[in-house]
């Protein structure tokens, strides 16, 4: 229970530190954080900095972002606010109280445009929301009129299968890969496996290299990512800094172009980073997820969810959770706000069956 706990709130509490900079280029997240005395990340951000800082970096505090009125800075929130990145990961844990484990594509079809409402979806799912609504269903949904469909958006909604199933990286991303179908093809589908299975390691090995090792094994030899990857994992076997290897990422993916900074390949490679350069630092593995650039968010709510589920909730400071307040917000199955104490226990219960 307690490392389950762990990784919601660890994924709350990346998620939160990259929501408000999420598509902001690296050189413009380092300077706002050099000059809010911030670098390296060492808390979270906020927007209540001197009016030049606010004026040189951009930085507003409205509109927010799925529904939240504000923007998510530290200084807005009273909870973890509603984001997709967390509302997927209620989904995730909807379908198997609703279908079983044994779900279908088409169960999470009918999951999806009956529990989501359809603008807390983005890309690859928006795409797959309006085909399902046409009669486009799975497998075809997911590549159907969808430039979006080797981001990362499924690997965002695996976090679940990799709660109820600790230590069984298999039947989690099993469970991802059906998930993932409705919406994504190819690399998109393998991230998602990846993930499932990088989360489900995290209970049962001892550093985040093993747990990365063993997950490797989930993704199709030959293929675009498990290429990525391994040539990326054999850089850091080379002892490099952090900073080093992110300049590798960024001379390979731009960053600027918008199919690189949402594709899963320099992302996954920035989960990878941030884990193993940041061992059993919190602060260190969600701040080079974020630091790094790309899919802020995104990054950090999965690099905190695998940092939770190895290292349970005494590893991460009050400092990072206390915001939260216990509370997470959510539309998924007109939830409302609900505590990640409930939401724990609900995959304690699942992964119990």
């Amino acid at each position: 229970y307690d490392r389950i706990l762990g990784a919601w709130l660890g994924r709350a509490a990346g998620c939160l530190l990259g929501q408000p900079v999420e598509n902001w280029e690296r050189e413009r997240i380092l300077g706002f954080l050099r000059a809010s005395d911030n670098y390296p990340i060492a808390r979270y951000m906020s927007s209540e900095v001197d009016d030049s800082i606010r004026k040189r970096y951009g930085v507003k505090d409205e509109p927010g972002a799925y529904g939240n009125k504000r923007v998510s800075w530290v200084n807005n929130i009273t909870c973890a606010p509603e984001d997709d990145d967390m509302n997927y990961t209620v989904m995730g844990l909807g379908i198997l109280e609703t279908y079983g484990r044994d779900f279908t594509p088409m169960d999470v079809a009918e999951y999806l445009t009956m529990q989501v409402p359809v603008f807390m979806t983005c890309t690859a799912e928006r795409v797959a929301y309006k085909n399902i609504l046409n009669g486009i269903l799975p497998p075809r949904s997911a590549s159907y009129g969808n430039p979006y469909r080797e981001w990362l958006g499924a690997q965002i909604r695996v976090d679940a299968y990799a709660y109820v199933n600790p230590g069984n990286p298999g039947a989690a991303a099993a469970m991802a890969v059906r998930d993932a179908s409705v919406t994504h093809t190819k690399n998109g589908i393998y991230g998602a496996a990846f993930c499932a299975a990088l989360i489900a390691e995290s209970a049962v090995c001892k550093n985040a290299g093993e747990a990365i090792d063993r997950a490797l094994a989930y993704v199709p030899v030959g293929s675009r990512l498990y290429e990525a990857l391994a040539e990326f994992l054999e850089l850091c076997g080379g002892a490099k800094e952090p900073e080093e290897l992110i300049r590798w990422i960024h001379s390979r993916y731009n960053e600027r172009d918008l199919h690189d900074w949402c594709h899963v390949i320099p992302n996954d490679m920035i989960i990878c980073l941030a884990l193993l350069y940041g061992g059993e630092d919190f602060a260190r593995v969600i701040g080079l997820a974020v630091e790094a650039g790309f899919d802020t968010d995104c990054n950090g709510a999965t690099a905190g969810s695998a940092f939770g589920m190895m290292y349970g909730t005494a590893a991460i400071p009050e400092k990072w959770t206390e915001p939260l307040n216990g509370k997470l917000m959510t539309r998924i199955g007109c939830l409302g706000r609900t505590e990640f104490a409930s939401l724990a226990k609900r995959c304690l219960e699942l992964a119990g069956k």
